[in-house]
C-alpha cells in the first residue's frame, strides 16, 4: 500500500456529510457518512460531523490523516472569506497536511462535466449556483438564504408546503392534495389540530415534508405544481446571472443539476423553467443532470490539486460506485 497515493473527497451540505477515500487508480477504500457539514447552520456541528464522515472512511481504508496526499472539502456554506476564517482552523484540527475547501457547487460541477468550465446549479437542503468560465473566472449566486434573495430548497419548500395547508385550510388558498398529505406525515386529524400544537409548541417543520410537494405534483395538484414551478424560476434567474457574469452566452458548456431536489425527486417540474432560460441566454448550452455523487468530484478535485490528471479508467471506475443514500428524497 506504501507505493500508492490516496485521495480523500468530502461532501458536506445542510443534512448529510459524504467521505470517500480512493487511491490514484480510483479504487474505492472507504466510505463515510454523517450529518449537517454546514458551518452556518451549526459549526460545532458541522466540524464534529466532517471529522466523523472522514473518519470512517479512513477507518474503513485502514488509512490515517498523514497517508492521505490531498483532501479536498466540498461544503455548503463555504462562500465568503469570513467562512474560509471558519473552516481552516476545523480542517486544519483534523490532522490533514494537504487540502483544498471550496464550495459544495464546485464539486457538483466537477463530477457532472469533463469541461474544466461550467455552470453548476443545486437545490438540496438549500440552493446555490456558481461557474467558472474558461478564463478561470469564478462567480457565485445565492447560497445565502431568502433574506439574500434565494428561494427555496428544501429547507424553506418544507416551510411552503405547511403554509399552503394552512391557507387551504383558513381560505386564503385553494385546497390541496398537500392536506391529507401531510396530515398524515405528522399525525394529525385536522388542520386545526395542527395549527394548534405548532403554534403552542413552537414546532419546526420537519425536512421531510418536502418529499410530499413531488407526490401532489405527480397527482397533478395545482398547488405543488405551482410551487415547483417557482423553484425553477428562481434557479433559472441564478443560472442566467452567472451565465451573463462570465460571459458564457456565446460558449459552449454545461449546466450541471446537482441537489437532491433536482436529481431525486423532480420530473420536468422544476428543470422545465431552466431550460427555457437557458435557450434564451445560452443556446449553446446543455443541460445535464448529476448522475454521479458529488463526492466523486471532490475526489477527482483531490487528485488534480496533487498533480494528476483524472484518466478515463479512473473515470469510468469511480462513476460505477454506488451512490450514497440521499436524505431528502
Amino acid at each position: 500500500m506504501t507505493n500508492l497515493t490516496y485521495y480523500l473527497g468530502i461532501d458536506g451540505g445542510g443534512s448529510k456529510t459524504h467521505a470517500l477515500v480512493t487511491d490514484e487508480h480510483g479504487n474505492v477504500l472507504g466510505k463515510g457518512k454523517s450529518g449537517n457539514g454546514n458551518h452556518q447552520i451549526d459549526a460545532a456541528l458541522a466540524a464534529s460531523n466532517l471529522t466523523a464522515a472522514a473518519l470512517e472512511a479512513l477507518t474503513q481504508a485502514n488509512l490515517h490523516q498523514g497517508d492521505i496526499s490531498h483532501a479536498y472539502f466540498g461544503l455548503a456554506g463555504a462562500d465568503r472569506e469570513v467562512d474560509y476564517r471558519i473552516l481552516h482552523p476545523i480542517i486544519q484540527a483534523m490532522g490533514f497536511e494537504q487540502y483544498t475547501i471550496n464550495c459544495d457547487t464546485m464539486i457538483g460541477l466537477r463530477a457532472g462535466t469533463t469541461l474544466p468550465y461550467g455552470i453548476a446549479v443545486i437545490c438540496g437542503t438549500g440552493t446555490n449556483c456558481t461557474g467558472r468560465n474558461p478564463s478561470g473566472e469564478y462567480y457565485q449566486c445565492g447560497g445565502f438564504s431568502y433574506m439574500y434573495g434565494d428561494f427555496g430548497g428544501g429547507g424553506a419548500l418544507n416551510i411552503e408546503v405547511f403554509r399552503s395547508v394552512i391557507r387551504a385550510w383558513d381560505g386564503r388558498e385553494e385546497p390541496t392534495l398537500l392536506t391529507p398529505l401531510l396530515l398524515r406525515l405528522l399525525g394529525y386529524s385536522t388542520v386545526e389540530l395542527m395549527y394548534n400544537d405548532y403554534l403552542d409548541h413552537e414546532r419546526q417543520v420537519p425536512l421531510e415534508v418536502v418529499k410530499l410537494l413531488f407526490e401532489a405534483a405527480e397527482a397533478g395538484d395545482r398547488v405543488a405544481l405551482d410551487i415547483l414551478h417557482k423553484q425553477g424560476v428562481e434557479l433559472s434567474k441564478s443560472v442566467v446571472a452567472v451565465t451573463r457574469k462570465l460571459g458564457l452566452g456565446d460558449t459552449e458548456f454545461d449546466v450541471v443539476l446537482a441537489g437532491s431536489l433536482l436529481t431525486k425527486g423532480d420530473k420536468g417540474w422544476i428543470r422545465s423553467p431552466i431550460e427555457e432560460a437557458l435557450r434564451q441566454a445560452a443556446p449553446l448550452a446543455s443541460l445535464v443532470t448529476l448522475k454521479n455523487d458529488p463526492v466523486i468530484g471532490a475526489v477527482w478535485s483531490a487528485m488534480e490539486a496533487d498533480g494528476l490528471t483524472v484518466s478515463t479508467a479512473v473515470s469510468d471506475r469511480m462513476q460505477a460506485l454506488e451512490a450514497f443514500d440521499h436524505i431528502l428524497i
